[in-house]
């Protein structure tokens, strides 16, 4: 991937204050962060604010050779200033940097900057937070018992409503149970939880994304879906009633899909979002599709959160190889849903506008009907 900032596309906006968590400080983080800043064009659209170590920071920018690339150091985010790299000194202690190596210097580092930007997050001081890679082991703490960001954010604001959604030009793919072991994913599954991540993928369609009636195709467990119960009965009493009641609600979801033959078939491009049962069933096509530009979206939060599809890369640390892409495209990701927010809730505040986008008629709900017609496996209402 050429590690050339792409032509951007958004119109210009008033900057928004967008908190950026250095991550492990071992691996490609700093070098994605800062080939993401190092065009200067990109402050039309928004102010970095950086959470991390000016030491650090200055170790990485020497290895990469990017020495035009200057850092306004200050203590919090209301002193950032626009059209400058902004860095909250989050990590005052002396860090040794082992590239590519896992440190607990190195998690500690990453829990403190995670910390600092979530509380400012929560408080307002930036609109919005991209957070870097971390290595879910060595963060954890007695102050960090979470497997991921996702779970922790979930924890930081007091919500159940919360929903990985891995996001790209072509998809957006959430899953129904996240950082658990397989083993345990079956008995999770339940009506509830299913219904629960429809609507918060629902919701979040709409307000996040635009989306004014959005179609969701619901995967299955077992492997085609179960057949019929041949292959497994999960289909038949859990996740076919969740969907015919998550239908009742007014949520367009559809399913269940093989997942082996759904991610290969056109009937992908006809949905809007897809739900996934479980971590791989949903990742595993969407990194094999978007690797390189896909984005972690949290959705459900009250905040807006985004990351880099990818994880720490410590393979490709040091070398001036990782691409950029999957982080700028993070940062774009996090400028347009705060927009869509905005635009959402002054129509929300409107009741005959919202009244209008709320609308809908029995010959919306007949037309979807005709989804499946090329499919294999037919859609179940």
């Amino acid at each position: 991937m050429e590690n050339e900032t792409p032509d951007i596309q958004h119109e210009p906006i008033t900057p928004l204050r967008i908190g950026i968590t250095h991550g492990d400080v071992n691996s490609v983080s700093y070098e994605v962060i800062l080939k993401s800043l190092q065009d200067s064009r990109i402050f039309e659209y928004f102010t970095p604010v950086i959470y991390g170590s000016s030491k650090v920071a200055s170790y990485h920018r020497k290895a990469l050779n990017m020495n035009d690339i200057n850092f306004n150091v200050i203590r919090s985010a209301n002193q950032a200033l626009p059209g400058k790299i902004n860095l909250v000194n989050v990590v005052t202690q002396e860090i040794k940097v082992e590239l590519g190596q896992s440190t607990d210097v190195a998690g500690k580092a990453a829990y403190f900057a995670l910390e600092a930007a979530t509380l400012d997050l929560a408080q307002g001081q930036i609109d919005a937070l991209v957070t870097g890679p971390i290595n879910k082991q060595n963060i954890q703490s007695k102050d960090f018992n979470f497997p991921g960001h996702t779970e922790y954010l979930a924890g930081k604001f007091n919500t159940r409503e919360a929903l990985m959604l891995m996001v790209s030009d072509t998809m957006r793919i959430g899953v129904i149970t996240g950082h658990v072991p397989l083993r345990e994913v079956p008995g999770m599954i339940t009506e509830e939880l299913i219904i629960q991540k429809a609507r918060i993928m629902h919701n979040s369609l709409i307000r996040d994304f635009g989306i004014r009636k959005p179609k969701i195709a619901i995967m299955g467990l077992n492997p085609h879906a179960g057949d019929k119960g041949v292959l497994g009965i999960e289909e038949e009493t859990i996740i076919i009633p969740a969907i015919q009641k998550a239908f009742e609600e007014g949520i367009l979801a559809f399913g269940p899909y093989p997942a082996d033959g759904f991610f290969g078939s056109p009937t992908l491009k006809k949905f809007d979002g897809v739900l996934a049962m479980f971590h791989d069933q949903g990742l595993i096509p969407f990194k094999s599709m978007a690797f390189q530009s896909g984005v972690n979206f949290t959705a459900g939060l009250p905040k807006i959160r985004t990351s880099p599809a990818h994880g720490t890369a410590y393979e490709l640390a040091g070398k001036n190889i990782a691409s950029h892409e999957s982080f700028l495209d993070a940062i774009y990701l996090s400028i347009d849903v705060f927009r869509n927010r905005k635009l959402y809730d002054e129509i929300a505040a409107n009741p005959l506008k919202f009244s209008a986008l709320e609308e809908d008629t029995d010959a919306d709900k007949n037309a979807l009907k005709s989804l499946g017609d090329d499919s294999d496996e037919p859609l179940l209402l």
